[in-house]
């Protein structure tokens, strides 16, 4: 066993330990010890992937090039710093190794969460860490050849467990909110996430109630009582977040989500020509001036209606002169 897979076992079996505690003054303890632990594993993943690279080589975050005194270049490790759950995605991604990257993302956000926010539940966030992390720590097992069970010992089973527990209470919240009547079908696919903490455990108090308006919502991980239009616009933006990503980085486009002027929250989707909050639809305008289609943006932001951006500034322009 390597240094470095030493490490990362042991990491982890003091997060689980932590996590058994059940003690609040451990909780940060818990998340921390299990991040850098599944971290370290992922690290280890690679170095087994390529034996017989150096080992700075391999986890170097950042790189630059340096006269290699033969009329080229050498690529170095610039800085210590190694890669992070931020880009040990894309490493992985480079050396064709999968990786559930959305696990990665909310192990690390549920880190950020726990150390900065301290939730007074913190036990659940340490479980839903837990919970989250489990597919990342079984695939990277799988990566190399090595059975969780034999090497993580008693914590293996305590992290099934939480496992088990965190989505009994997921299917919990997310069958209190089986008969809403929602607008938005994002929303009734990916469920709501807690504004204040992020976690998908919210719950409506009424399992009864079919009013999407009429919600009484309470997070189960940090105990907050989110309004419904701020639990809907913050899921939304998880939700849209790579498509966000992918049309500002493909197209330099907006979208698809937009402020809705009704009910002034950023909640109307486009692709679904309708607010998640209010159920506005701007529908499609043409330009009184020119004839063409206005962009939603300038149907929602435009100082003037009727008008596309261009016959708008026309228009100021002329009323200047």
């Amino acid at each position: 066993m390597s240094k470095l897979f030493e490490n990362a076992v042991v990491s982890i079996q003091l997060g689980v330990e932590d996590y058994q505690a059940n003690d609040p003054r451990r909780a940060i303890s818990a998340v921390r010890n299990f991040y850098a632990g599944v971290l370290l594993l992922a690290k280890e993943t690679l170095v087994r992937a390529v034996p017989n690279a150096d080992l700075s080589d391999l986890i170097g975050a950042k790189y630059k090039p340096v006269p290699d005194g033969s009329g080229g270049v050498d690529f170095v490790q610039d800085g210590s710093s190694t890669i992070d759950f931020v880009t040990i995605g894309r490493r992985f991604k480079d050396f064709g190794l999968s990786i559930d990257q959305k696990a990665l993302e909310e192990l690390n956000r549920i880190r950020n969460d726990v150390e900065h926010l301290y939730t007074q539940k913190s036990g659940e966030a340490v479980r839903e860490a837990i919970a989250n992390a489990f597919p990342v720590v079984v695939q990277l097992f799988e990566h190399m050849d090595e059975a969780p069970g034999v090497h993580l010992g008693d914590a293996w089973p305590v992290m099934l467990e939480a496992k088990a527990l965190y989505e009994k209470e997921l299917r919990s919240c997310r069958d209190s909110l089986s008969h809403v009547e929602w607008i938005s079908g994002t929303i009734a696919k990916e469920g709501l996430i807690c504004p204040g903490c992020e976690s998908k455990l919210v719950r409506q108090l009424d399992t009864d109630n079919t009013q999407q308006s009429n919600m009484e919502l309470v997070c189960r991980a940090c105990g907050e009582e989110p309004t419904v239009e701020a639990a809907i616009e913050s899921s939304l933006t998880e939700a849209l977040r790579g498509e966000v990503y992918l049309r500002m980085k493909d197209a330099s486009e907006d979208g698809p989500q937009y402020h809705c002027r009704e009910c002034d929250n950023e909640t109307y989707v486009d692709f679904e020509g309708a607010c998640a909050v209010c159920g506005h639809e701007y529908g499609d305008e043409d330009c009184d001036r020119c004839g063409s289609s206005i962009p939603l943006q300038d149907i929602i932001d435009g100082e003037h209606s009727g008008l596309c951006s261009y016959c708008s500034y026309q228009y100021d322009k002329l009323m200047r002169e």
